[in-house]
């Protein structure tokens, strides 16, 4: 016998069904508040960035809720797939509206959220398909949100995996190494309108670069870089070769203002680290240049491989966006973007 249709179920098995589910989403919503209300108190330098709230959390609650919310059975596989989505976008804006957390970190939540979500409902079909009964098992929906408390108990006698990662972009100016290389020392009125249009700026709203001017010369020097937001940072010359590179170590003396654009992703964490970077300019045949700006980074946490796709991103449309006033200024080209 193939399942019935839940909207055509009676009145009652319908405000039943209601019922269980406002229950099993306030439930959810309370407990995983709980969980980040607990992590921040308790580990406020890296709790978040685990696998246990990352992955663990988000799957286990959309299975709770999907479960609780067909109590006879009868949802088909596309009903649970939808549960995450709304969970997802529930948490979204409470992340947004009421625990304040920066656009970064949640753009970055987002996918790991869903995609763990949809996990943990697909297998909560598969065991709600093998097991349809009437009642709902206590023992399975308790076991749930028990998962993510005793992983968090686990987690931190877990070390984390380290890694390091390069960010490189490149771009041709047409003028020679020479004209270019004053630029590389700094630009120290970046205009508005300069640079180029890119998702982490212009969409997310990372800061913009306003300028950078370097105090002294050689090895030892330094960078003073500021950014909208009144974010502002040095970089200590490490590497030196007029007309061909420079490099230099970040050095990050005030992180409050990151805090601006998110709380979690200072650039001198326990889990993420910008190192050092710098410029290189190469002559090209018929008088242009290739120059390259390149960032490393350095972090730990439970997901490396799904972050460094981000620090690609992110890191490569602010190398891009630097790029694109080198080339203009260089080139004496008007502010495009």
């Amino acid at each position: 016998m193939g399942r019935s249709d839940p909207m055509l179920a009676p009145p009652s098995r319908r405000r039943t069904a209601a019922i269980r589910i406002t229950a099993a989403l306030a439930v959810a919503l309370a407990f995983a508040l709980g969980v980040y209300l607990l992590l921040e108190f308790t580990r406020p330098n890296g709790g978040l960035i685990s696998f246990s709230f990352l992955i663990i959390l988000p799957g286990a609650i959309s299975a709770f809720v999907a479960y609780v919310a067909d109590p006879w059975g009868e949802r088909s596989r596309g009903a649970y797939l939808l549960v995450p989505v709304w969970l997802s976008l529930a948490a979204i804006v409470a992340s947004a509206a009421f625990l304040r957390e920066g656009v970064i970190c949640i753009v970055m939540l987002a996918p790991l959220w869903l995609l763990s979500g949809m996990a943990g409902a697909a297998l909560t079909y598969s065991f709600r398909r093998r097991r349809p009964e009437v009642d709902i098992d206590a023992f399975y929906s308790a076991a749930l949100l028990a998962l993510p408390v005793i992983a968090l108990q686990v987690e931190p006698f877990i070390p984390l995996p380290e890694a390091s990662r390069t960010v490189s972009r490149s771009v041709v100016v047409h003028a020679p190494p020479q004209a270019i290389w004053p630029l590389l020392r700094g630009v120290p009125d970046v205009r508005p309108g300069e640079g180029r249009w890119n998702f982490t700026q212009d969409v997310i709203g990372v800061p913009r670069p306003v300028g950078a001017r370097l105090i002294g010369n050689g090895l030892g020097a330094d960078r003073h870089a500021v950014w909208s937001h009144r974010i502002r940072f040095r970089e200590r010359v490490v590497d030196w070769e007029p007309n061909e590179r420079i490099g230099w170590r970040f050095i990050f003396d005030d992180v409050a203002a990151w805090a601006f654009t998110d709380r979690h992703l200072t650039p001198n964490s326990s889990y993420f680290r910008v190192t050092t970077g710098g410029y290189a300019v190469e002559a090209l045949s018929g008088g242009g240049s290739r120059v390259t700006l390149t960032t490393r980074y350095w972090m730990r946490t439970p997901v490396n491989a799904y972050c460094a796709l981000w620090g690609k991103l992110f890191l490569g449309d602010l190398e891009n966006n630097l790029l694109a006033v080198i080339r203009q200024r260089a080139e004496g080209r008007p502010a495009a973007r």
